[in-house]
């Protein structure tokens, strides 16, 4: 059916040459790349600087994300928003971020700690956030996750985005509501410093 479809095109091409009619293939191509290729760098620009896709790999930040990590190779899928990523950012929120230990590698945690704050680490000892700097964690615990318990406190300089929406699996899809999840754990675990005029 399909070879039956293709050879009537080709001779209705072929008719169209012998009847002298213009062979206008070419000239669709490449109006058709132009068009289309219009559109990449505006594509890349998004991509770079507004929102992108990420893919959580990995059980860091299980059971918020991959809550079936051990059972299928299934990997949530999220909206990550880059637009002023680096700005306003609030205990609780999930940020993908180049990871200090490794440049190559992005990773997702939540964000436990911010500039001034005072962390209380999960081995006990007590860390101050420097400015510009925040405090992240995955929510899988130290077997888990490789987060600022190890590595310390991360420059905002390496965030690339925010989590704001699971986009698939499908049964979970929705906005992500970072604010609501255990605040009380990281109010405990975060204290601001106070400041003495």
């Amino acid at each position: 059916m399909a070879l039956g479809s293709a050879w009537a095109w080709m001779r209705g091409s072929a008719s169209r040459i012998s009847n002298n009619k213009p062979f206008t293939l070419g000239l669709q191509t490449a109006r058709y790349l132009v068009q289309y290729g219009l559109w990449l760098p505006v594509i890349a620009y998004v991509k770079a600087n507004v929102a992108d896709l990420t893919w959580i790999k990995g059980p860091s930040m299980y059971p918020f994300f991959n809550p079936e990590f051990n059972q299928t190779l299934r990997q949530d899928v999220c909206l990550s928003i880059k637009w002023n990523a680096q700005d306003k950012l609030e205990h609780g929120m999930i940020v993908e971020f180049w990871a200090p230990h490794d440049p190559n590698k992005i990773s997702v945690k939540r964000v436990i700690g911010l500039e001034g704050d005072i962390i209380r680490t999960r081995k006990g000892s007590f860390v101050h956030v420097p400015q510009n700097y925040i405090w992240v964690e995955g929510d899988g615990g130290a077997s888990l996750s490789r987060d600022s318990n190890d590595y310390g406190p991360i420059s905002r300089r390496l965030v690339r985005g925010r989590l704001t929406r699971i986009l698939y699996p499908f049964r979970r899809a929705g906005r992500i509501r970072w604010e609501e999840h255990e605040q009380a754990s990281v109010h405990q675990r975060a204290q601001r410093t106070p400041r003495f005029w």
